[in-house]
């Protein structure tokens, strides 16, 4: 294709006619005076201008986005009394960013979105957070699935195992305890995978067990739900990765909590740092962090999905009190969070007695 070339030829001037105007030659000499003041006249009114009328501050975004609610609202502050109820079609818990700290009164600052502190030996709550606000719950769902469990089946129960592990693992890419078909597992074997290493492989197989179905061991644990009064739950499946309708509240989980540790199997498993199946295979290794390392502690239960975030139903055992912590919606600190309300709840409340609360 060929190529054009585009000039431009000044057009000739007129030459004064004979005994016409004089003509004035537009020469450089005369045109630089002008050109100077036309640009300091302009640089003056540009300058008047802007100075009257300031600019205005951006809009602050918001750090995080609360569960269940959309990037354009705010996080609500810690006083909130509003408690939503999720429904049915499920709640979108977008967030991008870490959740500010936030606290009321004496108790420490948290970086999760929701949490409770329980007193266990009277149930009362406290310290409370968004306590009641249904939020994606994460393998803290696992809890659920070991009461139904214990309730319907013995620990020397036997098993025949048929699904996978670790193709569930490179399918959904979760935690696994390694399960694999023709295996041979007491329900004992599967509980401590269950609850020591967040096996979604031992969920579904004890959903499998013990309902017959999934769906059918589901409706038994809203069935337990319902039981235990926890007005804030819906379970969609038995190990917790995000399903639009599957959510909890940190008031239920740590009553939730609360009821596991009232069983000695369940009490047993969550405490319990390595544990042998009856396989060939390696010893199981309890993902919690907290055993071994904070002082009294006895549990309960970690987890974590790109929705729910960090969760964590934490207990501990101290001058003859047990306390119960659940923080939901943390980033990067649920322990911080769990242990930091741990402290505050032993040293800074009596036992079911003085409460100090963030509604």
């Amino acid at each position: 294709m060929s190529r054009f070339k585009y000039t431009y030829t000044p057009r000739r001037r007129p030459r004064p006619r004979s005994g016409g105007a004089i003509h004035i030659s537009l020469s450089p000499l005369f045109l630089a005076p002008v050109l100077v003041l036309a640009i300091l006249g302009a640089w003056w009114l540009a300058r008047d201008s802007g100075d009257s009328a300031p600019l205005k501050e951006p809009a602050v975004l918001a750090a995080s986005c609360a569960p269940g609610r959309s990037c354009s609202e705010s996080t609500p502050k810690a006083t909130q009394t509003a408690t939503p109820k999720a429904t049915q079609t499920g709640i979108p818990h977008p967030r991008s960013q870490a959740a500010p700290a936030v606290s009321e009164g004496d108790a420490p600052p948290i970086t999760g979105y929701s949490a409770t502190v329980l007193e266990d030996g009277c149930g009362e709550a406290l310290f409370e957070l968004n306590s009641h606000v249904s939020v994606p719950p994460a393998s803290l769902t696992k809890i659920m699935t070991a009461l139904v469990a214990v309730d319907r089946t013995e620990p020397n129960d036997v098993v025949r195992i048929d699904v996978n592990g670790p193709e569930l693992s490179l399918e959904t890419d979760s935690t696994v305890m390694g399960i694999e078909p023709g295996m041979r597992l007491s329900m004992r074997d599967l509980l401590f995978g269950l609850l020591m290493r967040s096996g979604n492989d031992a969920a579904i197989q004890i959903a499998e067990e013990v309902g017959g179905s999934v769906p059918a061991f589901v409706r038994m644990m809203n069935e337990k739900a319902d039981e235990l009064g926890l007005t804030d739950t819906h379970f969609t499946n038995p190990h917790g990765l995000d399903d639009a309708a599957l959510y909890s509240s940190a008031y239920d989980m740590a009553v939730m909590g609360r009821e596991l540790l009232r069983d000695p199997l369940l009490a047993e498993i969550v405490q319990t740092q390595f544990y042998q199946p009856a396989w060939d295979g390696p010893a199981l290794e309890n993902l919690n962090l907290l055993l071994g390392t904070y002082p009294g502690i006895v549990g309960v239960k970690t987890g974590y999905t790109d929705l729910a975030g960090q969760t964590i139903v934490a207990a501990a055992e101290r001058d003859g009190r047990r306390i119960i912590v659940a923080v939901m919606g943390a980033q990067t600190e649920m322990y911080g969070d769990a242990t930091g309300l741990l402290e505050w709840a032993f040293s800074e409340t009596s036992a079911c007695g003085l409460t100090r609360t963030a509604r």
